[in-house]
């Protein structure tokens, strides 16, 4: 299968958005890994949607680890009440309107379309209001709602990035530990399942809408 590179792009420009803390990590910080690894990053962005005291401290710690080697990074995390998000709409188009005078990024990394969860749906939704001529890659979150679907973008993984990522994730966010869920064996878990349908050990899998060669 022929490999996807952005040749053509010697300094990327990237949007993370995530509705909550831990989602951008959870979704795609393997790939950003590796990205950093395999191309000269112009800038960055990493927006948070929700935030509280605790939690912005862990969404600051993390991103900040993740993007320790980029010179030029913008950390924003905002404060928009978890789970009310759809109700708050208008403000939060807002802001992403001020992104888009912004930011001019070459990859978004944003939230499943059809992600049950509400707050999800509406960063996916208002991303692709916003930027409409971007290349925009959906990652998924696993958790109880049962909604994975059927990615058709992936980005294979070395064993470091894997370790690196689920390290700073689980260092990050000792808040979210209570929570059945949140461990190693279900990051390991997706990663093993996306790498299997790639034909690779371990990968993160995306939803690409449109593409062009």
């Amino acid at each position: 299968m022929l490999k996807f590179t952005f040749t053509d792009k010697p300094n990327l420009n990237i949007l993370c958005l995530g509705a909550h803390p831990d989602d951008i990590e959870i979704g795609c910080g393997g790939t950003l890994l590796r990205l950093f690894n395999d191309y000269n990053i112009q800038q960055i962005c990493w927006v948070v949607f929700s935030s509280n005291k605790t939690r912005y401290s862990e969404a600051l710690a993390s991103a900040q680890q993740f993007l320790k080697d980029v010179p030029d990074k913008t950390i924003d995390i905002k404060n928009f009440k978890d789970g009310f998000m759809p109700f708050q709409g208008a403000e939060i188009k807002e802001y992403f309107e001020q992104l888009k005078h912004e930011y001019e990024p070459d990859i978004i990394f944003t939230h499943y379309l059809s992600d049950r969860h509400q707050d999800h749906r509406l960063i996916g939704d208002l991303t692709w209001n916003t930027f409409r001529n971007h290349l925009v890659l959906e990652y998924e979150i696993p958790k109880y709602d049962g909604d994975l679907g059927n990615p058709n973008f992936y980005v294979s993984l070395t064993g470091g990035q894997v370790k690196k990522r689920n390290r700073i994730i689980l260092d990050s966010f000792e808040s979210q530990k209570t929570k059945h869920w949140f461990n190693e064996d279900t990051f390991n878990a997706m990663l093993r399942i996306r790498g299997m349908e790639s034909g690779n050990k371990t990968a993160e899998a995306f939803y690409a809408r449109k593409t062009v060669l």
